[in-house]
């Protein structure tokens, strides 16, 4: 069946302006790092990004890693692209990145021009476009000269194959000298992406400041910490989880008794609010003026309509501000 967007996907979804530029990212930004690779159900990959769409997200994040298999994720969008959206290609971001291991040898993996570059026109022909909005060095190299790596970054946007460029878990001092490099060579750095969530408060520390300071947007990524923010964690550990079936990232060992309870203090103060856990973990990361966007994960389109309903309850008090603190930092 012919898909045709809601009419009114763009009345209840928020946009902000990305740093000092001109472009407005939504508020909820949908990441492709699981659920769109050539292992997963290309039918649940259509029916979300139809859902999000719906609800006004409008910006999607990959990489070219993203699958499994590696890749394959850039390969699910394109397919949909050309068969469910391409008619909305304007209205859609669509963001990737390089830096991570891609092909075997020296040229597939970390920051150099011949590395960064090939992956790119790889990413292009995989989704089948002729540019992505944000193209993003996915982690520093610390072999590679800065200034090499924001050149091919620069190099993308003169070429038309990248409309911005972005930056992703570089440190407070990379981030000024990256955005010092990119403005000399005329492709302002438009966004920084990082790890930021309740449990996980380092940037505010350092990067935040560093980010409002150059005019640079932040998007963040794992708001809900892997999923431990979110009621799937509240009774112990699933054995579907991704915690027990991967344990890449969230590793078993972290989810203690201690940590759990935690999360079942957290899910309280939220319930008191009328939210869902996750939608209250994303409302605190909304909360920071720094932030642009959250990225979130989803397994089914029920996750991200919950995910965006995040955006229709109360600014926090200064009371359940403290109340949240009392319990991740304590």
């Amino acid at each position: 069946m012919t898909y045709t967007a809601a009419e009114g996907r763009y009345e209840s979804m928020r946009f902000a302006r990305c740093g000092r530029s001109g472009l407005r990212l939504p508020a909820i930004s949908l990441g492709l790092w699981h659920n769109f690779g050539s292992v997963d159900s290309l039918e649940n990959a259509r029916a979300m990004l139809r859902q999000a769409f719906d609800l006004g997200v409008t910006h999607f994040d990959l990489a070219n890693n993203y699958g499994p298999l590696p890749g394959s994720a850039e390969e699910t969008l394109g397919r949909l692209l050309k068969s469910d959206f391409g008619a909305y290609r304007d209205e859609w971001v669509i963001s990737t990145k390089a830096g991570y291991s891609m092909w075997p040898g020296p040229y597939g993996d970390w920051g150099s021009r011949k590395s960064l570059l090939a992956s790119l026109d790889q990413s292009l022909r995989r989704m089948g476009l002729e540019y992505v909005d944000i193209f993003y060095s996915h982690r520093p190299d610390p072999e590679t000269l800065l200034e090499e790596t924001m050149g091919a970054l620069a190099s993308a946007v003169r070429a038309g194959k990248a409309l911005y460029v972005g930056l992703s878990r570089y440190s407070p001092e990379d981030t000024v000298r990256a955005a010092k490099i990119l403005h000399d060579l005329g492709a302002p750095c438009l966004i920084h992406q990082t790890r930021y969530h309740m449990f996980e408060r380092t940037d505010e520390h350092g990067l935040l400041d560093t980010l409002a300071q150059e005019g640079i947007g932040c998007i963040v990524f794992s708001p809900l910490a892997q999923g431990l923010l979110t009621d799937r964690y509240l009774s112990g550990l699933p054995e579907d989880s991704r915690a027990v079936k991967s344990g890449v990232f969230l590793k078993p060992d972290q989810i203690t008794p201690e940590k759990l309870e935690k999360v079942r203090a957290l899910n309280r103060l939220a319930q008191a609010r009328g939210q869902s856990l996750a939608q209250m973990a994303l409302a605190w990361v909304l909360r920071r003026p720094e932030v642009t966007s959250v990225l979130v994960g989803a397994s089914r389109p029920e996750q991200i309509a919950d995910s965006v309903g995040a955006l229709t309850y109360p600014a926090f008090s200064a009371e359940e501000l403290a109340a949240i603190d009392a319990v991740t930092l304590g």
